[in-house]
């Protein structure tokens, strides 16, 4: 009999051994002759898992007429010589069991059984099989985009989903796209594994730099930190443990041609790779890049750093939507405070000296994002400020009207 047929819910398991489930098939095979025949001591199970044959041989020893007792173990010489006259008593006799021959409701219990023990089975070594895998990149292709998750098939088929809360926010996927991720958990839910992907996990861009840079995958240049706005800004720390080596040439690679790679992967996420260093100081200059700092002041107890620069460089640390600066305190885990520096034939005034007009947690807002003087508001202009801050756009053209009137009043 083929089991492929007579059972073509099994005929595409993808996750299971041949010799577990060749175990798995005789053990249920065996219960259901068991439950037909009461014994199956005079039985032989052959399966071939390549193919989907299966044979079932039932032994019995060759006996007078007179002398049948047991149907399990002997058959009949008169029964036996219907087939070949040849048989003598004392012979033994194997005959080709079909499922046929089974009752219905052993066979029955026998389907619902296997398809029982090899869902479970299959299920168990699909958890097994991604557990092993967590923080490693696969490559699938997409199978059905859904409002909030994708659904994703991997070289096997095994369905994968991948969170739109964990896609690049400008990635657009449509079904038969090819697709790279991390595998971020596997959780089980009703008793099946499910396996979720991520595209913005810090791992995913590390992965990326490892397959990308064969020093790293070496162990010559290690990655220290990483901190990303996923599709916009991210920063690598690296650290090169041979002094011959440029951690940060490396990475970015002859032209850029390594880390375009990796750019291209993450919709054209700009990445900043500096050399990591455990001088505080210098690990802040360098994340702050590419804007030039003038004077630091490091306040260790408090893990803050003072900064100041002069007026054009401010914007540069501060970065589009704030992002350069809060990507630069989380990978120098300090909390950086910008000060403007001024020129000497420029005049300004300190924000506080308008806390009579400007609520003082509004100038808060303005020194988060390193404005601590007038100008340097009036400079950055109403349609910055307003992305920048999380002020109301009332609130700020208020603010650069009581501004602008203390210079013209000048």
């Amino acid at each position: 009999m083929n089991l492929s047929e007579t059972f073509s819910e099994f005929k595409d398991l993808k996750n299971i051994d041949r010799v577990t489930l060749t175990r798995i098939l005789q053990d249920v095979f065996k219960n259901a002759i068991i439950k037909q025949y009461g014994t199956d001591e005079n039985f032989d199970i052959i399966i071939n898992t390549s193919n989907g044959d299966l044979e079932i041989w039932h032994n019995r020893k060759v006996v007078a007429d007179n002398e049948y007792t047991d149907p399990t173990s002997q058959i009949k010489l008169s029964e036996v010589q219907k087939i070949d006259e040849d048989y003598e008593i004392g012979e033994d006799f194997s005959e080709s069991i079909d499922l046929s021959r089974f009752e219905r409701r052993v066979i029955l219990s026998l389907r619902q059984n296997l398809v029982s023990r090899l869902g479970q089975i299959e299920k168990d070594v699909l958890y097994q099989k991604y557990r092993e895998r967590i923080g490693q990149i696969i490559t699938g292709e997409v199978y059905q985009v859904w409002k909030k998750e994708i659904l994703v098939l991997d070289e096997e088929e095994n369905e994968l989903l991948l969170p739109k809360s964990q896609t690049i926010p400008i990635d657009k996927f449509h079904k038969g796209d090819p697709i790279r991720a991390i595998v971020q958990k596997v959780e089980i839910k009703n008793n099946t594994p499910v396996i979720i992907l991520s595209r913005t996990s810090n791992v995913f861009l590390e992965r990326l730099f490892e397959a990308e840079v064969p020093e790293i995958e070496d162990g010559l240049i290690t990655i220290k930190k990483i901190s990303r706005i996923p599709g916009e800004r991210a920063k690598v720390a690296v650290e090169s443990y041979d002094e011959r080596i440029d951690a940060v040439g490396a990475c970015i690679g002859m032209k850029g041609a390594r880390i375009h790679g990796i750019v291209r992967e993450l919709r054209n996420e700009n990445i900043d790779v500096i050399n990591y260093t455990q001088n505080a100081g210098l690990l802040i200059q360098r994340a702050l890049s590419p804007a030039k700092i003038e004077t630091l002041k490091l306040i260790e107890s408090e893990k803050r750093a003072e900064v100041y620069l002069h007026s054009e460089e401010v914007s540069k640390a501060i970065g589009k939507k704030g992002y350069n600066i809060k990507l630069a305190m989380d990978i120098t885990g300090f909390q950086i405070d910008v000060f403007r520096v001024l020129d000497d034939d420029e005049e300004d005034i300190e924000l506080e000296q308008f806390s009579d007009e400007i609520e003082p947690w509004i100038i808060q807002e303005l020194k988060k994002i390193g404005l601590d003087t007038a100008k340097s508001v009036i400079e950055l202009g109403f349609k910055e400020l307003v992305e920048r801050t999380d002020l109301e756009e009332e609130t700020v053209k208020d603010i650069l009207n009581i501004l602008q009137a203390e210079f013209e009043q000048e």
